[in-house]
């Protein structure tokens, strides 16, 4: 139950029409943002929410038991506010927003209308339409362990507890020369046999995209040549000269934990489990141990 300021309910029932809607987005890295869809910047909660993006919102719907809330809200990119590049380099990806009905005229009389988190996003053009999922989303993850052969851990995680920061399992190097968006050839890996980062995380610590992080889909070496390439191209274009830290991959196979990591005792899969291939298998006559037929001691 929503707790309403007296003084705002007051305003409520008088049929007051000094109501905007702000929305207050704190991205994964931290950074707190606020918008309204008023003429006029507010300050609430000590943030700033501009009124120069376009920003508002679509009706929302709420259902009783525990369907999922939602609502969508759309605007317009700019430097200043809503980044065209942070956007697309997912700095907004699962950010929390709340959603306050709030007086412009006072905005110390404002109520927490619900919070959430941006879902979906599409663009066209230099405008943005983000879906917002409300707090019921989270029951549709799937939750407690799963019985599968691969590893559930991810490498370097506590419960893998393989050290990355270990010289054999990380490299720091630099883009030579662009072969395509997202592939490279990178100087400073040599002493990496190929595919050892196949599957790993290449974070730049330099450039155009400095802080931005993707998965390679591949390393290849080639003689003396070294080949990156990444799943998807970063928001900026990859330059020569760009510095990157990339850590080894894993395929979570058993194989790969006691061969290439030497760490068997932390796995946290189930190699042993039989397959579907082996619980539809039927009897064939002729096969070993499989025929059908009781053995008979000798």
């Amino acid at each position: 139950m929503r707790a309403i300021p007296p003084a705002l309910q007051a305003r409520l029932d008088s049929g007051a029409t000094t109501l905007c809607r702000c929305y207050i987005v704190t991205r994964r890295d931290g950074i707190v943002q606020g918008f309204t869809d008023h003429d006029r910047d507010i300050i609430l909660n000590d943030v700033t929410c501009r009124a120069d993006t376009g920003f508002a919102g679509s009706e929302a719907v709420t259902r009783l038991g525990l369907s999922v809330d939602g609502m969508e809200v759309s605007g317009a990119l700019s430097d200043e506010a809503l980044s065209e590049n942070a956007l697309a380099a997912g700095r907004y990806d699962a950010a929390q927003v709340d959603l306050y009905l709030v007086d412009w005229s006072e905005p110390s009389l404002h109520v927490l209308m619900s919070r959430g988190h941006i879902g979906e996003v599409r663009r066209e053009g230099r405008a943005f339409a983000a879906e917002l999922r409300g707090l019921a989303d989270a029951l549709n993850a799937e939750t407690g362990r799963l019985y599968t052969p691969t590893c559930a851990a991810d490498l370097g995680d506590a419960r893998c507890s393989v050290d990355l920061e270990d010289a054999s399992y990380h490299g720091e190097g630099a883009v030579t020369a662009l072969t395509g968006v997202s592939a490279f050839t990178a100087g400073g890996l040599s002493d990496f046999a190929d595919g050892w980062f196949t599957g790993g995380r290449l974070t730049f610590s330099g450039g155009a995209n400095d802080g931005d992080a993707m998965e390679v889909k591949r390393h290849h070496v080639a003689g003396d040549v070294v080949i990156i390439e990444l799943w998807q191209a970063l928001a900026l274009p990859i330059a020569p000269g760009d510095m990157f830290v990339v850590t080894a991959g894993c395929d979570k196979r058993f194989a790969t934990c006691r061969d290439r990591f030497e760490n068997v005792a932390n796995f946290r899969g189930f190699p042993h489990i039989p397959g579907n291939d082996f619980i539809i298998r039927y009897a064939t006559d002729g096969e070993p141990g499989h025929d059908g037929k009781s053995l008979k001691k000798a």
